[in-house]
């Protein structure tokens, strides 16, 4: 018979003695080994008493002695639902002809497949022996028993009239039985007593003895905890009238299992309730924390768990009700984060911000739900509601969770490229700021309500002080995952400003980057808090500083000076005329890459830079650069040009402002110490066509530059440079190019592939030594 397979045989009360639960253990004296269960139902007796009578009920000459297994032997088993085995079933004997009968040369077995159910011991094939299920409330018994010429490590059932022996390949699968019946056998009598209570005093007992039991079980199963947490949470389900302080004695009895398991749904509404009904509670504090704090660290999904989220979000709202308020909140979040500069749970910032997300759109769920007093997003873009509005607060109506924010041509776009087409649908940000509807828009909520908003926002704002948690705080944002009722309520615009301040504070790319809209074609943080936005309340302060980390980062191309022109002309030059550095530079770069083609706005474009010092000084050297630019590609000079190794930036800058350069074909800077500063040059040369770059520190930044300046360039080798895939795409616009070396680059399989896709004329490609080779 293999390891894993049990066999049950029927024999009848013998004395045993057992030193150790374990597999290995010793068997002594032709005695039987008995095991206790590790702790009994309140009333029930710890020690049963041994069967009187004479020697009918024992087989052997030994005495009659029972030892209980201590619980704490260090072996653990996994809890056992099915297996095959051989039964046999024998009656108590009373006469001496069914002595004989019963005896072990008499005996028949049956092979079995046993399956533990939560009411009783089952047999797959409901014949001979187990016709009929056996109830775990009818085993009066179950011991480890031996004994000299017998089969070896096996386990006998008691019931009423009779006995069943179960035989196991070693003493660890034998015990592992003996364990898993045990716990069912005392799962179930726990089930009945807890289904209808009567006396809560007794009820409390019994469910710290339940929770002891799970604690001390040699079993190790996610089931051995979880099964104790739903029957006390069928219990509580059952019966909603308990006191407060009855709510708290239960919850302190059932603490130790929660430190390392998730309670179950009904049980999480339980806790909801307590948090709302008793914050102050040092049951809040003391048992609930670290449940909270083990939920945001190891909660993988609330989707598949909104009631956890829910018992989240209680228990920091019952926090902030305490007399230091969101200075405890404070502290929990610190808490979760860690001492250290990195928070060493990557589970913990998702898990918050979906809590403060859900928590926010509660706040709003009133007037996105109340479809018939408010104009629907049809009525909206078609700038009226068909009814007239009947309270001041009707707000702009979506069920949605995330917020589309569509981005056409505006205002600023129809001056610069002529009226806008008839059939282009309004931008949902003009709509909430120029229909008539809602021009007197106010949200007013409940006081329960702003505390929440208040509570979650700021919770927002702490978490954006943490510099290793910004960049993935500003990715989950990035898709303003809020309803359109927030973004139209002033307080909640307000509150989140700071978040965004954050974010255009921070230098790292992969944070302010997110200001900008996660796809073509819909608005982001960037617009919103910029003049004439939803979210701005300022006179452009917000906007300058976000422009400005913008340019300051990879984002001085003519995409995003095209997109500036185009949406954001007018709060430029206001902000220009005010003689901010950052949008007098703007107006500059728009007229020096001809980004503005009309000439009218061109000489305002001028004139506001002439109305200011700064402008007049950045105008000025506008002007110089641009004759520069003239003697730079005026016809002449030469058509090949090779940098000495070890050049700089200084150095090639120095070169090209010394002479003309209109007819320079062909340009290697390889094994020189240039960088995508150099692009800054490299992008006035007309005629250029040939550009070497091997072994530099040209990087993803240069890329995208050259690519919107120099659409004819033909050969470009950036071997051995620092360029990745970000840089590498931007090569897609670049049609003309025939030859392209990225040997030793960073260039990713997929990449290599949408590159040949959109490069028709690339005919040499060299990718060696990178992982599309």
């Amino acid at each position: 018979m293999s390891s894993g397979s049990v066999r049950l045989a029927a024999g009848i009360h013998i004395s045993m003695d057992f030193n150790s639960c374990g597999g290995g253990s010793e068997l002594h004296n032709n005695h039987y080994h008995h095991t206790e269960e590790s702790k009994p139902l309140l009333g029930e007796m710890s020690t049963p008493t041994p069967p009187e009578g004479n020697n009918n009920n024992k087989m052997g000459a030994g005495p009659y002695r029972r030892t209980l297994i201590p619980s704490s032997t260090g072996m653990r088993y996994k809890l056992l639902q099915e297996g095959d085995a051989q039964v046999c079933v024998v009656k108590h004997p009373r006469t001496f002809l069914s002595k004989l009968l019963t005896s072990k040369f008499l005996r028949r077995w049956e092979p079995h497949h046993l399956t533990l159910t939560d009411c009783s011991l089952a047999s797959a094939t409901p014949l001979g022996y187990m016709e009929t299920p056996l109830s775990y409330s009818s085993i009066e018994d179950l011991q480890l028993l031996s004994w000299d010429n017998a089969p070896k490590y096996c386990l006998q059932l008691s019931f009423p009239g009779g006995t069943i022996l179960l035989q196991a390949a070693n003493s660890y699968v034998r015990d592992q039985w003996f364990h898993s019946l045990q716990w069912k056998k005392k799962l179930y009598k726990y089930r009945k007593v807890l289904t209808k209570p009567s006396r809560w005093e007794v009820v409390l007992k019994e469910i710290r003895a339940l929770v002891e039991l799970a604690l001390t079980s040699p079993l190790q199963d996610d089931s051995i905890h979880q099964a104790p947490l739903h029957i006390i949470s069928t219990l509580l389900a059952e019966n909603t009238n308990l006191s407060p302080q009855e709510h708290e004695n239960i919850i302190v009895a059932i603490a130790p299992l929660l430190e390392n398991n998730p309670p179950p749904p009904d049980l999480c509404e339980f806790f909801c309730k307590h948090c709302r009904e008793r914050p102050r509670s040092m049951v809040v504090i003391e048992v609930f924390t670290p449940v909270v704090q083990r939920i945001l660290k190891h909660n993988m999904d609330f989707g598949k768990c909104p009631r956890l989220r829910l018992f989240t979000q209680e228990y920091i709202l019952a926090l902030n009700e305490l007399n230091a308020g969101m200075e405890v909140v404070k502290k929990f979040i610190q808490s979760m984060h860690g001492l250290t500069g990195q928070c060493p749970h990557p589970r913990v910032l998702p898990n918050l911000v979906a809590v403060c997300l859900a928590a926010i759109y509660s706040c709003y769920e009133e007037f996105i739900n109340s479809r018939d007093n408010s104009p629907s997003l049809k009525e909206i873009r078609n700038g009226f509601p068909a009814a007239p509005l009947p309270a001041p607060a009707s707000v702009v109506n979506s069920s949605e969770v995330l917020v589309e924010l569509e981005r056409n041509n505006n205002v600023a776009n129809s001056r610069l490229k002529g009226p806008a087409r008839g059939h282009s649908e309004p931008n949902l940000i003009d709509c909430l700021l120029g229909s008539p509807a809602l021009s007197a828009l106010t949200i007013q909520l409940p006081a329960q309500a702003n505390r929440v908003l208040r509570c979650f926002a700021l919770i927002l704002k702490m978490l954006s002080d943490y510099d290793d948690w910004r960049p993935a705080l500003a990715s989950l944002l990035q898709p303003i995952p809020f309803p359109k009722e927030a973004l139209a309520h002033a307080k909640f615009t307000k509150e989140l400003k700071y978040v965004i301040q954050r974010f255009a504070e921070d230098p790292r790319q992969e944070v302010h980057s997110c200001l900008l809209s996660v796809r073509s074609g819909k608005d982001g943080w960037f617009q919103l808090y910029s003049p004439g936005g939803v979210a701005c309340d300022d006179d452009g302060e917000l906007f300058a500083s976000m422009v400005h980390i913008l340019m300051g980062s990879c984002y001085k191309t003519k995409k995003f000076l095209l997109s500036l022109a185009e949406n954001k002309l007018g709060p430029c030059m206001l902000l220009a005329l005010r003689a901010n550095q950052t949008m007098v530079e703007i107006l500059c770069l728009m007229l020096e890459y001809n980004i503005i083609e009309n000439k009218d706005t061109q000489l305002q474009i001028i004139s506001t830079l002439e109305s200011t010092q700064v402008g007049r000084t950045l105008y000025e050297q506008l002007c110089e650069r641009q004759r520069e630019l003239r003697e730079l590609q005026r016809k002449g000079g030469p058509t090949r040009l090779t940098l000495p190794s070890k050049s700089t930036d200084a150095d090639l800058a120095r070169l090209l402002s010394s002479g003309s350069f209109g007819n320079l074909e062909n340009l290697s800077l390889a094994f020189t110490n240039v960088t995508s500063a150099c692009a800054e040059q490299l992008i006035k040369l007309p005629s250029l066509k040939q550009l070497n770059l091997w072994s530099t520190q040209f990087g993803d930044a240069g890329l995208r530059l050259l690519s919107e300046h120099l659409a004819c360039l033909q050969v470009l080798n950036l071997c051995e440079t620092p360029v990745t895939d970000a840089g590498l795409m931007a090569l897609s616009s670049m049609k003309s190019l025939c030859s392209l070396n990225m040997n030793s680059t960073k260039l990713s399989a997929d990449t290599y592939e949408d590159l040949k896709a959109k490069l028709p004329n690339l005919k040499e490609v060299d990718i060696r030594y990178t992982e599309a080779w």
